[in-house]
C-alpha cells in the first residue's frame, strides 16, 4: 500500500489545499493530511479546530486521513510508513523554501522522497495568511475556503460576520 503525507499548517485550510489534497490522494493508496504542530508558530486557529475543519472538506474523499505531528517529517514518515510527502507551489518563492526543505529531509533519511504539485491557476496566490487577513478585515472569502467550513471560518475572523 503507498502512503503518502500532506503536511502543513492549514490555518485555515483554503481551497487551494483543498485542490492538491484531491489531486494527491489519485496517487497514493492512503494520503495522510498531518496538520504539523510548532508551538513557536502563532496559529490562529488550534490544532483541534484545524483537524476538524479538514475532516469536514475532506469527508467524501475515501482515501484521505486526517492527523497531527510535531517533529520532524522524516520521523513522521517511517511511523505511518510513508512513501513521500506532497507538497503545493505557488510560485518561485514557494520551490525555493520546499527546494530547501526537501533538501533537509533528504539530509536527514536519504529514503526521503517529496512530490510536488503545482497549484491550480485560479488558487496560485491564495494562502492561508491571505484568507485570515481579508476575513479578519471583513471581505469575503467564500472564493477562498470550502462551503462545509465556510460559516465557521468566517464568523471566526469576521466577530461581526459579513451579511450577503
Amino acid at each position: 500500500m503507498k502512503t503518502m503525507v500532506y503536511p502543513g499548517s492549514f490555518d485555515p485550510i483554503t481551497l487551494g489545499h483543498l485542490d492538491i489534497i484531491k489531486r494527491a490522494s489519485k496517487m497514493a493508496d492512503k494520503l495522510i493530511v498531518t496538520v504539523m504542530y510548532n508551538p513557536e508558530k502563532n496559529c490562529y486557529f488550534s490544532v483541534d479546530e484545524r483537524i476538524e475543519m479538514i475532516k469536514k472538506c475532506t469527508k467524501n474523499i475515501k482515501n484521505v486521513e486526517v492527523d497531527c505531528f510535531s517533529g520532524l517529517m522524516v520521523d513522521y514518515m517511517k511511523k505511518v510508513g510513508a512513501t513521500a510527502a506532497v507538497r503545493g507551489l505557488r510560485a518561485v518563492t514557494d520551490f525555493e523554501y520546499e527546494l530547501q526543505w526537501a533538501t533537509f529531509n533528504q539530509m536527514l533519511d536519504d529514503e526521503f522522497e517529496a512530490v510536488f504539485l503545482m497549484a491550480n491557476t485560479e488558487h496560485s496566490f491564495l494562502s492561508s495568511s491571505i484568507v485570515r487577513e481579508i476575513g479578519q478585515l471583513g471581505g469575503n472569502i467564500k472564493k477562498m475556503v470550502s462551503p462545509e467550513i465556510y460559516d465557521y471560518v468566517n464568523d471566526k475572523l469576521n466577530k461581526n460576520g459579513i451579511k450577503e
